[in-house]
């Protein structure tokens, strides 16, 4: 995790670290006295512009002519020779690139560099440092051994980062996300602060893979505190909550404000649905359906006791507008519902819908007038269609609700539907299939309480009736079951009918 201990990670930035005192892993061990740096009083072999291995009989990496044109692996001017070589065999994968090196199973390499220009390294440069040298006044060339890790690409990424110790404009060499990771670390083994800067302000710029990513997590604690303060920002949340804001922000502009409305809630359901932690969806939808439901029972409110005090059409107006934004945020409550029953996480949705004495007074004084019929005609089924969808869920087990619960669901909005049903001439056909779901809902709920109150509750439910009896079997079947529970005596330790 990143954080945390992370600071204890970073890599020194002086000339003489804590890597330069564990070098004994570079010391060739051809050489008793364990130095880093041999004198040779041989003469350097003859000008090359290919990288040997230590085994002289293959010449095994290959660079192109012009390579050598800033002196890098020039062997008439170096005087260093640096040996590369694994820590265990490995094969490698081929380059056919022409600014790659081309890359077999070897295990060990030699290249001839110059010391001015490895001291651009804060590594090379301490290797460099006099306390490393050999007491001797005839020093013609250093020999160093460096280490590589035995992955595919390690050779190739180690030369390239010395080959870029010959260029200025190292940037120009760092073309993809990908060649900023596999030089990166190898400019960090190096010290070599140039080419880290380069990889990490690509690495700012660009987007990342998957993968690509999980490589950057893994680099950040070895950068310094300001190199890696915008990756973190990338990656890293600055709150616990910041994935619930966006959410919730996501869901108010595709409920308000997105010209494509159906395309950018079908977006956000996608999201909702795979969003990993259903606690924070759960937590997010209440926060949604609370404000919208506020916005509702608002205008409502509003609509049904009207300040008479202004101008007649100025009231008119407002009025007409209470009724616009109840009807825009009912539609926004409905689908915030179905999202909420579709992640099973609507159990304070029906909780909060049965708490509402006050609001379902106000939605039955603005059905019984007419003044809605012309100006929001949909308003009475999108607010029944809401009370529908979470008594369906109630009633089939989706939602787990108490009995206090149930009860005041059915309590408060059945006089609704009843209101509905006696105020809307003619009924609509997809109206008139509304209302018989819901009855029929109700009804299922009132058959799960005890039965003094199923008792006061089915009686209201008279008005299901029809005018031929057999329209109404759901009326029928329930008022069977009451009748049939209430017949049956107590007889020892049984209930039998009599």
């Amino acid at each position: 995790m990143i954080g945390g201990n992370a600071g204890a990670k970073k890599r020194h930035r002086v000339g003489t670290n804590s890597r330069i005192s564990s070098t004994a892993g570079l010391i060739d061990s051809s050489h008793p006295d364990g130095t880093l740096t041999e004198v040779s009083h041989k003469p350097l072999p003859s000008s090359s512009s290919s990288i040997r291995r230590s085994n002289s009989r293959h010449s095994l990496l290959s660079i192109p002519s012009s390579s050598t044109s800033n002196g890098f692996n020039d062997s008439t001017t170096a005087d260093v020779i640096l040996r590369l070589y694994l820590d265990q065999s490995s094969p490698f994968e081929s380059d056919d690139s022409e600014t790659q090196l081309a890359v077999d199973s070897s295990s060990e390499f030699q290249i001839y560099l110059h010391s001015n220009v490895l001291r651009r390294s804060k590594y090379f440069s301490a290797l460099l440092s006099d306390r490393w040298k050999k007491n001797s006044s005839e020093v013609d060339y250093y020999r160093f051994n460096l280490a590589v890790p035995s992955s595919a690409g390690s050779i190739n990424n180690h030369v390239t980062v010395l080959q870029l110790l010959y260029n200025n404009e190292i940037s120009s060499a760092i073309d993809t996300a990908s060649t900023a990771l596999e030089l990166l670390p190898v400019a960090l083994e190096l010290l070599f602060e140039d080419c880290v800067t380069a990889c990490v302000r690509y690495l700012e710029a660009v987007p990342w893979t998957e993968e690509e990513e999980r490589t950057v997590l893994s680099l950040i604690p070895l950068l310094r505190d300001e190199e890696s303060s915008e990756l973190l920002a990338r990656v890293s949340p600055p709150k616990s909550d910041l994935s619930e804001e966006m959410l919730h922000g996501l869901i108010l502009t595709a409920i308000h404000n997105h010209p494509n409305m159906a395309f950018a809630k079908a977006f956000v359901a996608k999201l909702l649905r795979d969003f990993s932690s259903r606690d924070s969806a759960r937590r997010v939808l209440d926060k949604s359906f609370e404000t919208s439901l506020n916005v509702v029972k608002e205008s409502l409110e509003e609509y049904s006791s009207p300040d008479f005090r202004g101008d007649h059409n100025e009231t008119e107006a407002i009025q007409r507008l209470n009724l616009h934004t109840a009807m825009t945020n009912g539609r926004h409550l409905l689908w915030l519902i179905e999202r909420m029953i579709e992640l099973r996480a609507a159990d304070t949705a029906v909780k909060v819908w049965s708490e509402q004495a006050s609001f379902t007074s106000d939605l039955q004084r603005a059905f019984r007038d007419d003044a809605w019929r012309n100006i929001v005609p949909g308003l009475p089924s999108v607010v029944l269609r809401c009370t529908c969808k979470l008594a369906n869920a109630v009633a089939a087990g989706v939602i787990l609700a108490s009995r206090q619960v149930r009860m005041k669901l059915v309590k408060d909005w059945l006089p609704v539907l009843i209101v509905c049903k006696d105020n809307m001439t003619p009924m609509l056909t997809n109206h008139k299939s509304l209302y018989l779901e819901l009855e029929e809902t109700f009804l299922k709920i009132i058959s799960t309480l005890p039965m003094s109150e199923a008792q006061e509750l089915l009686q209201q439910c008279l008005s299901f009736s029809t005018r031929n009896v057999e329209d109404c079997p759901h009326l029928v079947s329930a008022f069977t079951t009451w009748f049939r529970r209430a017949n049956r005596q107590l007889q020892g330790d049984h209930y039998q009918l009599p």
